[in-house]
């Protein structure tokens, strides 16, 4: 095998790991992923145990209780909470939607679960210690059966369902503090060199629909939420305070598309990295700015692959869910993929993601809610900002804080942080939520 043969066959490999990736991440999801992943669970228990169930019990870990306590789950009414998610999805979800499991929610599905939900002790909820951050059990019962499903780690990934105690997916034998998800290997395949190679020129067929159809649904749901009155309206509060250019109307684009979500606009989006928030903050500063400078749509879309695989590289370190704002992360992918598009050499991709993780890597998570917006909007101001210093020389040094000699290597080390070093902060910020610690 020739040097070139050797050279197109590594490329290959790579594109197709980086294209699978995009399909693995890219996916639809109707409101806050995390609601929606407790009402998948019990749609599935329900499904399961072949009857509505008469209760449901339901335990989570603190990531999730502290994702799903403030956001409106979609198509409910207005309900929030655990509670509401999972009867509502053992009432009316669709197991086989997935992550839209509540897109066929009718008006009576709604009125029932209210029903219920007015029943003393109908849906108990527990905290679940030593378990995965992403952790969801529920156990449905009805007429003396029982049945249980456990998700872990992703949002879909379910490692048990059982009904009366018969396992019909995975293992009842498990330790949940030992559940791990078994990673793709294509995820090997992310680094930055590989990532700004496929974005130039690889081949990104296998990929392109789901690029598309983030474009077409995130910018749906942004539009929705800078022309209606949706959560706090942080995007409308941007453009009618900040000007039109397109560094406010990147910010406000995304920060409108979490207002509409967290406050439980029933538009579906294209997730990243498990998060709707990612998802959209990976898109909609990409779209404008590929709008300001009039690239082609060929550009924009392979300027969106680029976003979306920096950002799934960095929150890679952090895990599913942190006390780490995984907005941050997609910030790094937008900013990155708006040097690229402005002209940026590789090593001002390199300096737009360093920089940006300089600024705004201590940016906590407390929950899922309305000022997700906010952090969208300071987040991508940060990318902008990286991405201005990136193109005129300038950038945060190696040795100073977290940032180390090589974009590689500040990504590590930032990720160390989030998934290592802020366990303890997340503990915290759950029981100053929940009542536990009184400030």
């Amino acid at each position: 095998m020739t040097a070139s043969t050797t050279s197109a066959f590594c490329t290959d490999v790579r594109d197709r790991a980086l294209c699978e990736i995009l399909n693995e991440e890219l996916v639809c999801a109707l409101g806050c992923t995390e609601p929606i992943a407790v009402a998948y669970a019990a749609a599935l228990a329900r499904k399961t145990l072949g009857a509505e169930p008469e209760a449901l019990e339901v335990g989570c870990s603190g990531n999730i209780i502290k994702n799903v306590k403030s956001v409106t789950v979609p198509n409910s009414d207005g309900m929030h909470g655990i509670e509401a998610a999972a009867t509502l999805g053992a009432v009316g979800g669709n197991p086989n939607s997935a992550l839209e499991v509540l897109e066929s929610v009718e008006p009576e599905d709604i009125a029932h679960a209210r029903e219920l939900l007015g029943r003393a002790g109908y849906c108990s909820v527990e905290l679940v210690e030593g378990v995965p951050n992403l952790y969801i059990k529920v156990r449905a019962l009805a007429a003396g059966h029982v049945a249980e499903v456990v998700i872990a780690e992703h949002h879909t990934n379910v490692v048990y369902r059982a009904l009366d105690d018969e396992a019909l997916e995975g293992s009842r034998d498990n330790d949940p503090a030992s559940i791990e998800q078994q990673e793709n290997p294509a995820y090997a395949y992310l680094t930055i060199d590989a990532i700004v190679g496929f974005a130039e020129s690889g081949d990104i067929e296998a990929a392109r629909a789901a690029l598309e159809r983030q474009i077409e649904l995130n910018d749906a749901i942004s539009r929705e939420g800078l022309q209606n009155t949706w959560g706090a309206e942080v995007g409308r509060t941007l453009m009618e305070t900040r000007g039109e250019g397109v560094a406010c109307r990147a910010r406000a684009r995304a920060a409108a598309g979490s207002d509409a979500r967290m406050s439980g606009c029933s538009m579906p989006v294209v997730i990243n990295c498990g998060s709707g928030n990612q998802g959209i903050t990976c898109c909609l500063p990409v779209v404008a700015y590929a709008e300001e400078l009039g690239a082609d749509h060929e550009k924009l879309v392979r300027a969106l692959a680029l976003s979306d695989l920096v950002a799934a590289h960095v929150k890679g370190y952090i895990g599913a869910l942190s006390a780490f704002c995984g907005v941050v992360c997609a910030a790094c992918g937008a900013g990155a993929a708006i040097t690229w598009m402005r002209g940026g050499m590789r090593e001002q991709i390199d300096e737009t993601i360093v920089n940006t993780l300089g600024n705004v890597g201590g940016i906590v998570c407390d929950g899922a809610k309305p000022s997700c917006a906010a952090k969208i909007s300071a987040a991508v101001d940060a990318a902008i900002l990286a991405s201005d210093m990136a193109l005129a020389g300038r950038g945060f040094q190696a040795g100073e804080g977290l940032v180390k000699e090589t974009v590689e290597k500040t990504i590590a080390s930032m990720g160390y942080v989030g998934r290592v070093g802020m366990k303890p902060t997340d503990v915290e910020i759950l029981n100053i939520m929940i009542g536990k610690t009184r400030v």
